[in-house]
């Protein structure tokens, strides 16, 4: 079941966002705004430096405890933690909550990147680090940064948004070749349909579609990620660089 959401159309804005894309700003305006943004991505580098490898998971916040997305989500948080990734989100509630709490579940590694919004979005409690990001740009790069695969659940524009940009980057060869799992085929199957359609118009070429495997099984996910990720890559924990307090780095 889905959560009623009456604010979903807020007049509430971030204001820095909102002086962000309205235009051309004063020179010391936008200076300040890059700072800031700058500082956000410290941040998030300094968290986010020791606690890989990642598998993002995408999703709804709006699924409740009760519904089967909800369930799955958890399993997949389970399975991505056994294969010894940490389960990263965008660290809020439904599908989200439920990928972070599949990972405590069986004693893995959870942490988020927590946008904040006047509606929708708090922080899951099932994370063992989140931070809490004011720009929409800078969480997305984050959860692209430090992941090794994606798991994209059913979920609205921001989930679809972060979709299309996994597979924009893989496709224009910015990002290398990493696995993309589409899980709940019936949920997802006119948007499997109109990719197909992108593809036999030519706007994306036939082997675009390789860049993702659409599927119901966890079985079929874990085997993916661990083909492509696991053995793709040869990932290990880093043990290289020891953190440093002094940049509010821990392990």
């Amino acid at each position: 079941m889905l959560k009623d959401n009456p604010k979903s159309f807020s007049p509430l804005v971030n204001p820095e966002e909102e002086a962000f894309f309205a235009g051309p700003q004063t020179r010391w305006k936008e200076l300040k705004m890059i700072i800031k943004v700058m500082l956000e991505f410290i941040r998030g580098f300094r968290m986010l430096h020791f606690v890989g490898p990642c598998v993002t998971v995408f999703g709804s916040a709006r699924f409740e405890e009760n519904d089967p997305f909800y369930q799955l989500a958890v399993r997949v948080g389970e399975q991505v933690s056994k294969m010894g990734f940490t389960v990263m989100t965008g660290g809020g509630p439904g599908i989200m909550e439920a990928a972070n709490r599949g990972a405590k579940n069986v004693g893995g590694k959870s942490v988020g990147c927590n946008i904040i919004l006047p509606f929708e979005q708090h922080p899951n409690p099932y994370l063992d680090k989140f931070m809490n990001f004011k720009y929409f740009f800078v969480r997305k790069v984050l959860l692209s940064k430090y992941s090794y695969a994606f798991v994209v659940m059913p979920g609205g524009f921001g989930t679809l948004d972060e979709f299309f940009e996994a597979l924009t980057l893989m496709q224009t060869k910015v990002m290398r070749r990493f696995p993309v799992v589409l899980m709940c085929s019936e949920f997802h199957q006119h948007l499997y349909d109109y990719i197909v359609h992108l593809a036999d118009y030519g706007t994306i070429n036939k082997t675009d579609l390789e860049l993702f495997l659409m599927t119901d099984s966890i079985e079929e996910m874990e085997a993916h990620i661990r083909t492509y990720a696991v053995e793709g890559f040869g990932l290990k924990k880093r043990e290289d660089i020891e953190p440093q307090p002094l940049f509010g780095e821990n392990g």
